[in-house]
Order: C-alpha cells, then structure tokens, then sequence
C-alpha cells in the first residue's frame, strides 16, 4: 500500500498529521479538474491526466487530506483527456470524460477495478457532469449549458441535448480570459438542486478563472444565479494562489461541507493547476458560500478524519513487479516496450528525439529538489533525465555510449564527448526555476556540465497545452536502456 503526502518543505510545519490545521494545496504539482465523491467514510478522487498514460489515477481518503492511489482507471490511449466527473451510482463507479472531440465512460463494480475499456458516447462538447433525478433518470451537463439524456446504464445517450443555463455575467471590468464555463457538476441539498460551474477561463491573468454556483428545485432548471457569486475568485495578483476555479462539493461524514477546486501558484506557474480545499457554510436562506474568515493561502482547521500516516515517495529502485502509480508514458502506454526486471526498469529506445520517445513521467511536488538516476545504456540507444512539458519543448541532460549530452529547449548536443560510458549516473539539481546538471561514473563523484537552464516559461500561458512541467525518463532511438535506483529528494 502507497501513501503519498504533497507537502511543499514551507507546508510541512502546519499539515502535520494530528495538527489542528492543514495548508493548501493538497494535492502539489500538477493535479487539475478535481472529481471527488465520498462512498460511507471513504473518500475518492480523480483528476484530468491529459496525454499522460496509465490515465485517470483514483486516489483514495478518510480525512480529505492524506491520499493513497488506488489504481489507473484508464490504459487505452483515446487521446488528450480533459476534466472527468467520477461517479457511483447503484453500486457501480463510473468516470465521464471528454478526449480527442468525443466523450466516453469507464465503469468498474469496484473502485479498485477492473475498469472497463472506454466507451464512446458519441457526443461532442466538454466536461461532462453526471446527475440523476428523483425518478432515478439518469442525464449528463455540458460546459455550454446543455444537459443530454443517459440510458439506465449510464453507457449511451438517449436522446438530444436541451439547453437550460447561460452562466452568471461576469463584470466588463473584470480581467479575465474569457467567459469560458466549464465543469458543470450538480448536488442536492435539502430542497434545492446547486450547479456549480467555473467561469472566466483556466488561465490568462490571475483573476481569470472562478466558481460559480446557481440553484434549481429541478435539476432541470431552470437556474437562479447566487447572489454570493462567485462563491471563489482570485481578486489580485499578488496572491498566492491564481485562477481559482473548477470546484466540487462534497459533504464530510460529518456533515460538513466542503469544496476541493485548482489553482495556479504564484511564481511556480510551470507546476500547473494544484489540487485545493476550503471549507463551505450554508446561509439560512439555503445559499452556500466561503466562510469570510477563510483565506485559500493561510492555515485551515482540518476536517475530521482518521488520519494515514504517508510514507510514499516519487524514489523508486524499479525492482518491484509492477510499475508504481506515479508513473506515467507520454501520449501511449504499451506494456510491450518495458520491463520491470531485478536489475531494474527497461525500457526500449523509441524515436528519433525525446519529443517523439514517449518518456516515463511522474509529478514533482516541490519547488526545488534533486533527482538522480543510474542508466544502463544498450545498442545506440540514448538515456535521459528530462524535464518535460510536451513533444516540443524538454531541457535536462542524457548520454549514449560515447557522450554526454545536454538539452535546452529541446536543443540536444554533445557537451562532454568521449567519455565512452554505457554505464553512467545522471542527475538534475532545480532550485525553483533554475536547473543544473550533473553525471558520474560511480555515482559518488559528481560532474557538473557546463549548461544549466531557466524553465519558468515552461508553462499554458506561454506554450498552451495545459501541461506542466514533468520529471522523467526517456529512451531515444535503437537499443534500449534500463533505469535504476530513481532517487527523488526535495530542497528547502
């Protein structure tokens, strides 16, 4: 079993396990789109994972806080998959997503799988949000207003889509993307059914993306705007957190309510949309907002829960049978070109650049750290340690049998020549948005080449693509290289 704790080193003081308080995010690096439902005491999540494959990681919690992955809900390659809604409903989990212009389902009877292959929809637009009706009618939103009917299996649609909310009309002198709404989801609370959307767009200036919420006693609508709106909003720039937006509701055991949303961290853009909790109060004429003492970037007295130690780390030896749930191929996942053996993790040489290699990803969860890994390098294969936004732009460094080579903006050359290694240690050194790099020949003495590089524009609002920048692995070309001792270690 595998825990993992996303506390940055400034966060670990005040999300101590048993401490009265939590600080955001929890969930660091790049987790956008949170889906969360809550089955008895059990709670689940899941996020958007883009290109990234094994896709669609399910976390599992008691507290909201501390999460463990339970399995990948998604392994065939459908393309690049945007916000997903996670679902239970009669016993059965379901996942709604939108990928390559279409939507598709995945279902299981256990969270913990089988999950079935995707199935095609076929129907355009984004973000689907699953409800179901009093008569038990089953129907899914769209992020243009629009609801379609579902088959009684939740597997097909049943009919054509109505149009039913225009949003809530954002102020002209607001700075924002766009209008942009996005990520319908629907509860019921007491006699009224809340829609709550995200407006304003996911990026673009800081004060951009926000939570809206409407009310309806028919999840049908029609819908009444909040006159709390928008329940959350990034008001200036000089906040912690921008782009606050794409929020879910959930209900603790409890009784409490609660929304977990995204957000981009000032000044660490490049990590992309972080995982974030706050806490909800209901008005006594059945509105919800933020309680006005709650601020997104300081200390929160924590939900009750039982709390789980974690004691899971991105490091991997690659000797375990199965690859560990942080990692991920870029843009396919063949179970064919990899191997877990007792010498390590092999992986076969693919391409002609890092670009088109399909790299091994994980999500770093900290400003700056160290990771360093021992390569085996066969035929004229070439290995890398990489930083990774998408096929166009990577930095980091590699070697093949003769030389050492660095990468800069997707700009590869040699930069130490005959060292005639196969057999090498590679490491990346990131303070913040700097990164150096290093080899060596046991592992103990450490080279530092001449090129170091500055990834901060490493991100959508330079690039678009809604990637992060990720840390991985890659295999270029014939040959194949295996992976060894991956150690990941964070820097204050």
């Amino acid at each position: 079993m595998f825990f993992l704790s996303f506390a940055t080193n400034a966060q670990q003081q005040s999300a101590k396990i048993n401490s009265e308080f939590y600080q955001n995010p929890i969930f660091a690096g790049d987790y956008p789109d949170p889906s969360i439902i809550r089955d008895g005491e059990e709670y689940y999540i899941v996020h958007s994972s883009f290109n990234y494959y094994p896709g669609l990681l399910i976390w599992s919690s008691k507290d909201l806080l501390n999460w463990k992955p339970v399995t990948h809900a998604l392994k065939k390659s459908v393309g690049s998959v945007w916000a997903p809604d996670l679902v239970k409903y009669n016993n059965t989990f379901y996942i709604y997503f939108p990928a390559n212009e279409t939507n598709y389902v995945v279902w299981a009877d256990a969270i913990n799988g089988p999950w079935s292959e995707p199935i095609d929809l076929k129907i355009g637009n984004i973000d689907p949000g699953h409800f179901v009706d009093e008569n038990g009618n089953r129907y899914l939103y769209f992020s243009n207003g629009n609801y379609v009917p579902l088959s009684k299996d939740g597997l097909s649609v049943a009919g054509d889509g109505k149009h039913v909310y225009d949003g809530w009309k954002i102020p002209k002198d607001w700075s924002i993307e766009c209008f942009c709404m996005e990520g319908p989801k629907i509860v019921k609370h007491g006699e009224y059914y809340y829609l709550t959307v995200a407006e304003g767009g996911t990026a673009g200036p800081a004060t951009s993306h926000m939570v809206i919420s409407a009310r309806s006693k028919s999840p049908l609508g029609p819908w009444e705007n909040s006159p709390y709106n928008p329940i959350i909003r990034t008001n200036e720039s000089s906040e912690k957190w921008w782009s606050k937006g794409h929020a879910t509701l959930i209900d603790d055991s409890n009784g409490k309510w609660w929304m977990v949303f995204h957000g981009y961290e000032k000044d660490f853009y490049n990590m992309g949309r972080q995982t974030l909790l706050q806490p909800l109060e209901w008005t006594s004429d059945g509105w919800y907002k933020t309680p006005e003492s709650i601020k997104t970037q300081e200390p929160i007295k924590k939900p009750a829960g039982q709390s789980i130690k974690n004691n899971f780390s991105l490091s991997d030896s690659f000797l375990s049978a199965e690859l560990k749930p942080q990692w991920q191929f870029f843009d396919e996942y063949n179970e064919n070109r990899f191997k877990l053996t007792e010498n390590g993790i092999v992986i076969k040489g693919k391409g002609n650049n890092i670009g088109d290699s399909s790299p091994l990803l994980c999500t770093p969860s900290n400003h700056s750290y160290t990771a360093q890994v021992e390569v085996t390098i066969e035929g004229s294969a070439t290995a890398g340690l990489i930083l990774f936004y998408d096929s166009k732009l990577y930095t980091g460094i590699a070697a093949d049998k003769e030389n050492v080579l660095a990468i800069l903006r997707s700009w590869q050359f040699s930069t130490q020549k005959g060292i005639n290694k196969r057999h090498l240690f590679l490491r990346l050194e990131k303070k913040e948005q700097l990164v150096n790099m290093f080899y060596s020949s046991d592992g103990k003495e450490w080279v530092k080449i001449e090129n170091s590089a500055e990834v901060s524009s490493f991100n959508h609002n330079v690039l678009s693509g809604f990637m992060s920048l990720r840390l991985g692995l890659s295999a270029v070309g014939e040959g194949q290289v295996t992976f060894k001792n991956f150690v990941y270690k964070p820097e204050k």
